[in-house]
């Protein structure tokens, strides 16, 4: 079990995630267990990045269902392409076909659009499926969700029911806007994901911004740091601080000051209140950084 656990730990190296080993195990269990992994924390940690990080490294498809308030089984499962049963009916009125043949053909797999879930257990190669933000879908889904979860099979009227071939790798994020019910937690294995440390951050900004200044990337994560602590209204996550790195690293800066830090405020913060308390707290967050001599206030 250890070489397979120490593999887990080299791909997300190797695809330049950085992570601890608690994530790692995480990851390895839900592979070799067949079980979904449950990824909750705050946004912008990096939970998405897991299941790229996945499909990057098996060297197979990323199928992504993206929820969202009002989601339903039609939309995550399959759609007749109505549009084109109808110019195909049209195509075919003079030609002498039965209704049940013109059926057999309307109701066919070419005429069948795949959405997430279907197109999940319909693979030749076992899929990363990533089903995002499910707090976001209702409770109702998320029952619907779990029946396919358990079954890995969808009954199509037409066509019968598909039964999946490859059980798909399932990677589940949750931001928390609501609970989730207590059946879909207990059919998965939990990863909680929080804001990194600072060496942590420091390393994931070296790795994604490698041509950084040193003293700048430092400086770029230490008042992440600090931001981070104050009351706002939407915390920035460690994407800001990658968008920021770039920001800056492209600007040919080496070192953060003042005026710079007011006029790109608007990559890590996106409320309006949040820019503000940060403008009017820079001095003291200068103070707390403990780089004060190096910024030019």
């Amino acid at each position: 079990m250890q070489n397979k656990f120490e593999q887990v730990q080299q791909i997300l190296e190797s695809q330049g995630y950085i992570s601890e080993k608690s994530t790692a195990m995480s990851i390895f269990l839900s592979m070799e267990l067949g079980k979904p992994l449950l990824i909750e924390g705050p946004a912008g940690v990096g939970k998405t990045e897991i299941a790229k990080v996945m499909a990057k490294a098996l060297d197979t498809q990323l199928i992504r269902l993206q929820c969202y308030e009002g989601l339903d089984a039609t939309h995550a499962l399959y759609e007749w392409n109505y549009q084109r049963q109808l110019l195909y009916l049209k195509l075919e009125e003079q030609e002498n076909k039965s209704i049940e043949e013109k059926e057999k053909v309307i109701f066919s797999d070419n005429f069948l659009l795949k959405r997430p879930l279907l197109k999940a257990i319909t693979q030749e190669k076992s899929p990363v499926l990533l089903i995002d933000e499910i707090d976001r879908a209702d409770e109702e889904f998320e029952s619907f969700l779990l029946e396919v979860l358990a079954e890995w099979q969808i009954t199509i009227p037409e066509l019968g029911t598909i039964k999946a071939s490859h059980i798909p790798y399932v990677i589940v994020t949750s931001n928390r806007v609501r609970e989730l019910s207590e059946a879909l937690r207990r059919r998965c294995l939990y990863l909680w994901i929080d804001y990194p440390s600072f060496d942590k951050e420091l390393a994931i900004v070296k790795s994604k911004v490698p041509q950084i200044d040193t003293q700048l990337g430092t400086q770029i994560c230490v008042f992440m740091q600090e931001v981070r602590k104050q009351k706002l209204e939407k915390v920035p996550g460690i994407a800001e601080t990658l968008d920021w790195a770039m920001a800056l690293s492209s600007l040919h800066i080496d070192h953060l000051e003042k005026s710079i830090v007011e006029e790109t405020l608007g990559v890590i913060l996106k409320d309006w209140q949040d820019i503000r308390q940060t403008q009017l707290s820079l001095s003291e967050l200068f103070e707390k950084m403990g780089v004060i001599s190096k910024i030019d206030v």
